[in-house]
């Protein structure tokens, strides 16, 4: 089996696994249209890496721990999140809410940075969660703002996550020149039931977008007050500062050729 074919497949079988899930060779044989012998011989190497694990007393597979060591040499490379840091937790104090530093993983947005909201309630740390683009605030100021970024979302079909989330892709591209010009994006329900966010773009040295930083809150308690909006452009705008962008909010980036 060639090189490269062979990284291609075990990256599938690791991109079916994401997401806490659980499956048996089976399972991935099925999914990935191989024999299983071979998926057996892409998980035994796997596992032998640390990159798979194999449920204790059981037959299914599962993401293995060599896989949090690289994502976190990974997430401490990122020179945005390092620069973000102390905006993002001054925003969280500020506001009373959680607050998100994503960038643009595919089709996907990946958490970079999560700081919990400021009180003593029980949260879950999402850093290095993969949300949907199409479904996410921070998603969407990055389609505002990403041609190229555009076309990779909506080569594919959108996947419904709750009933409110916006599967239409002309539907959804008719919204962000909106999103540009005001500088923030919203979104209701559309990944999580109960649950809403907002998002602000996040410009390099160059005048490319790079990131976004959203507050999270309850659905209840929107619409945000000025107060909450004004501090999450603040921070957006400070951190693009720190990342050398003498301009904000950033300019829209066309697609590459």
């Amino acid at each position: 089996m060639p090189m490269i074919q062979a990284i291609d497949r075990a990256a599938k079988v690791l991109e079916l696994l994401q997401g806490a899930r659980h499956l048996g060779i089976t399972d991935l044989a099925a999914a990935l249209s191989l024999p299983p012998s071979t998926v057996h011989g892409i998980v035994s190497s796997l596992r032998a890496h640390g990159l798979v694990a194999k449920e204790r007393g059981g037959q299914r597979y599962m993401l293995g721990p060599s896989l949090l060591k690289l994502s976190n040499v990974y997430l401490d490379s990122l020179d945005v999140r390092a620069r973000a840091m102390r905006w993002t937790q001054d925003l969280s104090r500020r506001t009373g809410l959680a607050v998100r530093l994503g960038a643009p993983h595919f089709s996907e947005v990946l958490v970079i940075h999560h700081n919990l909201r400021p009180d003593d309630s029980q949260q879950m740390l999402e850093t290095g969660m993969a949300i949907p683009a199409h479904a996410s605030a921070m998603g969407k100021v990055l389609l505002a703002h990403d041609v190229g970024f555009q076309r990779t979302v909506f080569s594919e079909p959108l996947r419904s996550l709750t009933g409110d989330t916006i599967t239409d892709a002309a539907r959804l591209t008719l919204e962000l020149p909106a999103i540009a010009e005001r500088g923030t994006a919203t979104e209701t329900d559309e990944a999580v039931l109960g649950e809403s966010s907002i998002a602000a773009p996040i410009a390099d040295a160059h005048g490319d977008i790079v990131a976004a930083v959203a507050v999270v809150l309850p659905t209840s308690a929107m619409p945000a007050s000025d107060a909450v909006l004004d501090a999450l452009r603040e921070s957006a705008r400070n951190i693009s500062r720190e990342l050398g962008a003498t301009a904000w909010p950033p300019r829209v980036a066309p697609a590459e050729d």
